[in-house]
């Protein structure tokens, strides 16, 4: 058992990779942070976070305030004492006075190479943009957004398939390792921070519903990245005439065709004209249905030759 206590404070899957390590490493964990229950799936039942499912299986003490801006709020900190808040994912912003109880501060799990991407969608962004590599950040947070020194960073590549779902899998992996390390070398006095570098700054703006709209005028490689990025959610989406479709996997296709109109459909996918390029669409999604290949939704939902898919903000 170590003899640095940490708090916690996260959310999703994401976070919940990165307490499971901290508990596995053997550091005290006086108190887990999470968001309130939320109502989840078909149902809409509320539902514990990740993370809280995590701390209250392994006997953690968990607090889920709506916010920390008030005294009221921050009572659940109260009586309680940490050397460092590790950070991951929380969906909260913390305040001057949160940053400051923690005897050592606050340490954040960052799933980009800080100062690129720094904000709330670094994953999704970084393969919308075509990023070669991204990774995971350790950083000592301050006030800015994303702004604070760095302890650690490594890289991994982003490959040609990566979805958010996939990289985030890795990333959550490589997070969860790192700030082991990190805190590792809070305790035993090696490690120092590092200001940012003022060049090369991103910023990764949350992700809007409305922006899962393909629209066919722009690039298929630019197409072809965003059903990538924004799979699983909030997932592309197009729609010909009635018919909405999720699209779940695509790729560009150096053909030339009218933007939006139907340039095949057989067992290889079905393939829509674009700006510049056609997207070939391999897995697709009616609503409320499961992930279909394309041959076994062509099997079923015929789509006649030169059928046109619409085009965002066009004229019907």
């Amino acid at each position: 058992m170590s003899g640095l206590s940490v708090a916690f404070a996260g959310t999703p899957e994401f976070a919940a990779r990165a307490l499971a390590a901290i508990v596995s490493a053997g550091y005290p964990v006086p108190l887990v942070l999470t968001q309130p229950d939320r109502p989840a799936g078909r149902g809409q039942k509320l539902t514990a976070s990740p993370v809280k499912q995590y701390a209250l299986a392994h006997g953690l003490a968990v607090a889920q305030p709506e916010r920390l801006r008030t005294p009221e709020q921050r009572a659940v900190l109260a009586g309680v004492t940490a050397d460092v808040l590790v950070v991951a994912a929380y969906g909260l912003i913390l305040p001057q006075v949160v940053l400051d109880w923690p005897r050592l501060g606050c340490v954040n799990i960052h799933a980009s190479l800080l100062p690129r991407w720094r904000g709330a969608a670094p994953i999704q962004r970084a393969i919308e943009a075509g990023d070669a590599e991204t990774g995971i950040t350790i950083m000592q947070m301050d006030a800015g957004l994303d702004t604070g020194p760095m302890l650690l960073a490594r890289s991994i590549a982003i490959t040609a398939t990566d979805n958010a779902a996939s990289l985030h899998d890795r990333l959550a992996a490589l997070g969860a390792q790192l700030v082991v390390e990190a805190l590792a070398g809070i305790e035993n006095g090696t490690m120092s921070a590092r200001a940012q570098p003022e060049a090369g700054v991103t910023y990764a703006q949350k992700i809007a519903k409305s922006e899962a709209v393909l629209d066919f005028r722009q690039s298929a490689d630019l197409l072809a990245r965003r059903v990538r990025a924004f799979d699983p959610f909030p997932g592309a989406s197009a729609s010909a005439g009635p018919l909405a479709l999720k699209i779940r996997a695509a790729h560009a296709l150096p053909l030339a065709g009218e933007p939006g109109r139907l340039l095949a459909a057989g067992t290889d996918g079905i393939v829509i004209g674009c700006g510049s390029g056609a997207l070939a669409v391999t897995q697709l999604q009616l609503p409320g249905g499961r992930r279909l290949a394309a041959a076994d939704f062509l099997a079923g939902h015929a789509l006649p030759a030169g059928t046109c898919f619409d085009l965002p903000g066009s004229a019907d």
